[in-house]
């Protein structure tokens, strides 16, 4: 494994990242003593997730899993016949419901005979998905999308966005223990305190070990990317957008500025509070934008995608960005910036207030 005084700093954006290259799938990289960096690759645009090892007795535990497929059960076979042989699994702490950290869980309880500790939320959000695939099929929920100004092709793909996360995902253990915000959970001789995080998943689960100041930040905080923040037809008054606004506010004043944060993506970095005050700055440009676009007249959700996302997108890629347009929406809204007007039938569009 990779040596941790032997990383090579780099600095970018007022981020510092000691360790610029990433781990392959069977060389991880102790970013501390005691805790191991593994990533393993995902078949979507967004081509990696980062899993954490943390040293516990005389195995370790883990954080997070991949998806539900043959290749990243090929790569934890090889990563516990290789650099982790001769250790054992202790447990599995999975952060949240997405299938890149929660889909080999099912899997994994089994093969390596492991306790699932998680948030309530992510295990009742996986077991509801799996018995309701289409549940969001219904009318009340397609009639949703397409008042919003969704065209119908991409509303039935939302509809069943259920049916492809129950082939990334495996059957969760009958049995977990629930990790609460506020929770203190022992991991070898280390104390951790529990976080949790909304907006990108709900009751996300993060870890922050004070004595060395590590935060284990899930998807939560990234260092170049944001997470995608979504209104769901579930909740279609809802404001994901402000439940994540603050998380990061929350972090940003519990967690100090030099912590070293490994995230659910991307690179581990320094400098917390400064990209938690530029992930803040980036959702109220894109406010400003809608606000903007709005001043010629009243706006659908799917007249503002474009607005927020410049690039062409597929139907399964502008799924997200509706929701996540929706979603500024919907803070908008709650901020008294906009309103909604009824002009076209059952068609819903936004002025400015």
């Amino acid at each position: 494994m990779a040596d941790v005084a032997g990383s090579i700093e780099i600095e970018r954006d007022g981020l510092r990242f000691p360790f610029p290259e990433p781990p392959t799938p069977d060389q991880p990289i102790e970013v501390a003593p005691g805790i191991l960096w593994v990533r393993f690759p995902l078949p979507f645009r967004l081509d990696h997730v980062n899993l954490y090892l943390i040293e516990d007795g005389d195995g370790y535990a883990v954080i997070d899993t991949g998806i539900s497929d043959d290749v990243t059960r090929a790569h934890w076979r090889a990563l516990m016949a290789g650099p982790l042989a001769g250790k054992k699994l202790t447990r599995l702490i999975v952060t949240h419901f997405h299938p890149d950290h929660i889909g080999l869980a099912g899997w994994l309880c089994e093969e390596y005979g492991l306790p699932l500790l998680t948030s309530q939320t992510s295990y009742l959000m996986t077991i509801n998905i799996s018995l309701t695939p289409g549940a969001l099929k219904a009318k009340p929920y397609q009639d949703f999308y397409l008042r919003h100004g969704m065209a119908p092709e991409t509303a039935e793909l939302v509809s069943t966005q259920g049916h492809a996360y129950l082939s990334m995902v495996t059957e969760l253990p009958p049995t977990f223990l629930r990790l609460v915000a506020g929770d203190t959970l022992t991991i070898g001789s280390r104390q951790f305190r529990v976080y949790t995080g909304d907006g990108h998943a709900p009751e996300q689960i993060m870890l922050y070990l004070a004595d060395e100041k590590i935060l284990f930040a899930a998807d939560q905080v990234i260092a170049k990317i944001t997470p995608n923040i979504s209104v769901w037809a579930v909740d279609p008054e809802g404001d994901p957008l402000g439940h994540f606004l603050r998380t990061v506010r929350l972090l940003e004043a519990h967690v100090p500025e030099d912590a070293l944060v490994l995230p659910g993506h991307q690179l581990p970095f320094y400098g917390l509070h400064t990209r938690c005050q530029q992930i803040v700055g980036h959702h109220e440009d894109r406010c400003q934008m809608i606000a903007e676009a709005c001043q010629s007249g009243p706006k659908t959700v799917a007249d503002l995608v474009p607005v927020l996302f410049h690039r062409p997108l597929d139907p399964h890629q502008l799924s997200f960005a509706f929701s996540e347009t929706h979603a500024h929406v919907n803070r908008m809204i709650r901020r008294g910036e906009l309103t909604w007007i009824h002009t076209d039938g059952d068609v819903s569009r936004v002025v400015l207030a």
